[in-house]
C-alpha cells in the first residue's frame, strides 16, 4: 500500500524470516558465534533458546545460508509434533533419504550409512529442529538416538536445537537429564536493547530500498522500543503500523505522535473483542455452574456409590500402566533385585543363549559354568560362530546391526550381570530377561546401568580372520577382494595379494563405516564387511532377530 509512496522494493518490516534482513545485534552475533564454533568443532548438541518474537527462526535460517553447501549437508525441521517414526522420516526426506519405511529400525539404519557415506566425503551434518519446547518425551529421546551414530573419535550428525525458555525447564527434568547433559554449547538470545533497535530499523529500511525519504524521529524510536521491549517481532509490526499511519497523513517524517498513533490503531480492537468474549462467557459460565449444581443434587447418591469403584478401576489402570513406565527408581530397584538372585555366570550363560536362539544354534547347558571370555569364545566356536568383544555407545552397536549382550553395574550387586538386545522397534530395544514385565527400554533407560561393554556372536563365513601383513598372498585374500568389491571399496584385479590397493580399499571401507581406519582386517571390519554383502545372512536389530 505505502510503497510507491516511501520509494520501498518491498515491505521492510515483513514478519516472514528473511535471511536478508538479518541484523546481527551483539546479542545475534555472538548466537552465530556460539553455533558456528560447536558445528565446525562437531561437538554434537547445541541448544538456541530465546522468547517468542527474538528472532530464533531468521538466525537458524541465516546459520544455514551461511554454511557452504560444497562442505555442509543440512536439513532444518520446523514443525517437529511428530511421533519419533514420523520425526525420523522428515530427517530423512530432507536429507534425500529413503523415508518410506513403516520400520524405525530400517530409517535409522538409512540414515547412519548417509552419515557414515558423508563423513567420508569431509561433509559436516547438521540438523536443526526449530520450536523444540512442543516436543513430546519420546520424540526428545529418538533425537538423543539419533546424536548416538558416530564414528569412533567423532559425531557423525551436529543438532541444533532451538525453542522458547520453556525448554531449559524440560531439560532440567529429571527423566531429560540424559539429552541434558549432552548439550555442550548453549545460548539464550535477549532482546535488543535501544541502539540495537535504532540500528535494526535503518538496516531494514536500507534493504528495502528506501530512497532515505524516511525520517524515525528519535522519539519515536523511543516510543517504538518502548512498546516493542527490543523484541524484533514487535519492533516489525510497530513501524509497519506507524508506516501506514505516516501513509495516510501524507507525511514521511515519522514523529511521536504518529508512531504512537500506529500503535494505539494496532490495539484498539483488543479491549473491545477483550469486553465481548466476556460478554459470551459470563452468562456460560453461569449455566455450566447451574447445571451441574441440578446434576450434583439428583445424581448425589449414585456418585457416592460409584466413587469408591471409580478409584478401584483408576488404580487397576495404573497398575496396568506401571511396568509400561520404566523410567522409574522403582524399576531399576526392580531390575538390581530380579538380576541379583541370578550368579554373575549363569546371568550370562542365559543372554548367551539368547544370542544362541537368534543365530539358530543349540543353547549352553547348565551344567557349562560360565565364567570368563574363554568359556564363551569355546561355545561360540563348537557352534561355527565367533565372539566380538566390543566397548562404547549405542550408535556403535546400531551401526553393527546385531542382537547383542550388555553388561550391566548395579548399585549394591556384587559382579557384572548381563542384558540381551534382541530388537529395536520404534526406537526401543526389546530386552531379555524382562523386568518386571517390562519388555522394551530406551536407550537412555539401558545407558544408566550399562558398563558400556558387551558382546556380540558373528559368522566369519570365509574364515578371513587373520593376520594380513603386506604383501601375503593366497586364496583368502582373493575372496577378501571380492568382498570388498561388492562393498564398492574395491576395483582392481583379484590378485591375491594384499597388496597397496587392497591395504586401501580396507582404509575406504573402514573410512565409510567411520571406524578406525588401520588397514587391519579385524573383527568389526569383517562384520561390517558381512553385513554389506547380499550373499551372507545374519541376526538384525531391526529385523526381530530373524536370518
Amino acid at each position: 500500500m505505502y510503497l510507491d509512496f516511501y520509494g520501498f522494493r518491498e515491505k521492510p518490516f515483513n514478519l516472514t524470516p528473511d535471511p536478508r534482513f538479518v541484523f546481527l545485534s551483539k546479542n545475534r552475533r555472538e548466537a552465530f558465534a556460539h553455533l558456528l564454533y560447536a558445528i565446525d568443532n562437531r561437538t554434537g548438541f547445541i541448544a538456541l533458546t530465546g522468547e517468542v518474537g527474538l528472532g530464533k527462526t531468521t538466525v537458524l535460517r541465516s546459520l544455514l545460508c551461511q554454511l557452504d553447501p560444497n562442505h555442509y549437508r543440512t536439513a532444518l525441521i520446523f514443525n517437529p509434533c511428530l511421533s519419533p517414526h514420523e520425526l525420523l522420516q522428515n530427517i530423512n526426506r530432507e536429507f534425500g533419504i529413503s523415508a518410506n519405511s513403516s520400520n524405525i529400525g530400517d530409517l535409522l539404519y538409512a540414515l547412519n550409512m548417509f552419515l557414515l557415506r558423508q563423513n567420508a566425503e569431509g561433509h559436516t551434518v547438521v540438523l536443526v529442529i526449530d520450536e523444540v519446547q512442543n516436543l513430546e518425551r519420546q520424540v526428545l529421546e529418538q533425537i538423543r538416538l539419533i546424536s548416538n551414530l558416530e564414528t569412533d573419535k567423532e559425531k557423525l550428525i551436529q543438532i541444533v536445537l532451538s525453542g522458547q525458555p520453556e525448554f531449559e525447564e524440560i531439560l532440567n527434568k529429571k527423566n531429560m537429564r540424559q539429552l541434558n547433559q549432552r548439550i555442550t554449547v548453549r545460548y539464550h538470545l535477549t532482546p535488543m536493547n535501544f541502539e540495537d533497535t535504532v540500528h535494526y530499523i535503518d538496516h531494514r529500511l536500507e534493504v528495502a530500498g528506501g530512497r532515505g525519504g524516511v525520517i524515525f524521529s528519535r522519539a519515536a524510536l523511543k516510543k517504538i522500543h518502548s512498546y516493542s521491549r527490543g523484541i524484533p517481532r514487535l519492533i516489525n509490526t510497530a513501524c509497519d503500523r506507524a508506516l501506514l499511519a505516516g501513509y495516510t497523513r501524507d507525511t514521511a517524517r515519522i514523529g511521536y505522535r504518529i508512531a504512537a498513533a500506529g500503535i494505539s490503531d494496532m490495539k484498539k480492537n483488543v479491549p473491545a473483542y477483550a469486553r465481548k468474549r466476556h460478554l459470551i462467557l459470563i452468562p456460560a459460565l453461569a449455566m455450566i455452574v447451574a447445571l451441574s449444581m441440578v446434576g450434583i443434587f439428583y445424581s448425589w447418591d449414585d456418585f457416592a456409590s460409584r466413587f469408591n469403584v471409580s478409584q478401584n478401576i483408576g488404580a487397576v489402570e495404573n497398575q496396568k500402566k506401571e511396568p509400561a513406565d520404566a523410567t522409574g527408581e522403582g524399576f531399576f530397584r526392580a531390575m538390581a533385585v530380579e538380576l541379583g538372585n541370578v550368579p554373575e555366570s549363569e546371568s550370562n550363560r542365559r543372554a548367551f543363549n539368547k544370542l544362541a536362539v537368534c543365530w539358530n544354534v543349540p543353547p549352553v547347558p547348565e551344567s557349562i559354568y560360565f565364567d570368563d571370555f574363554n568359556k564363551m569364545e569355546i561355545a561360540a566356536h563348537d557352534r561355527g560362530l565367533r565372539v566380538y568383544s566390543f566397548s562404547g555407545s549405542l550408535g556403535s552397536l546400531l551401526r553393527i546391526n546385531c542382537p547383542a549382550v550388555l553388561e550391566l553395574t548395579l548399585p549394591g550387586i556384587t559382579g557384572k550381570r548381563f542384558i540381551s538386545l534382541v530388537r529395536m522397534e520404534n526406537g526401543q530395544f526389546l530386552v531379555d530377561p524382562q523386568i518386571s514385565g517390562t519388555k522394551f527400554l530406551s536407550p537412555g533407560e539401558i545407558e544408566k546401568h550399562w558398563s558400556g561393554q558387551g558382546y556380540l556372536l558373528w559368522k566369519d563365513h570365509l574364515n578371513l580372520l587373520m593376520r594380513m601383513p603386506p604383501g601375503k598372498k593366497g586364496e583368502q585374500i582373493k575372496r577378501l577382494q571380492r568382498l570388498l568389491e561388492e562393498a564398492g571399496a574395491y576395483s582392481g584385479p583379484f590378485t591375491g595379494a594384499y597388496d597397496g590397493n587392497t591395504l586401501s580399499a580396507v582404509k575406504n571401507f573402514q573410512s565409510f563405516q567411520g571406524i578406525e581406519q588401520d588397514g587391519i582386517l579385524s573383527a568389526q571390519t569383517l562384520i561390517l564387511l558381512y553385513r554389506s554383502s547380499t550373499h551372507f545372512e545374519a541376526p538384525r536389530l531391526d529385523t526381530a532377530g530373524q536370518k
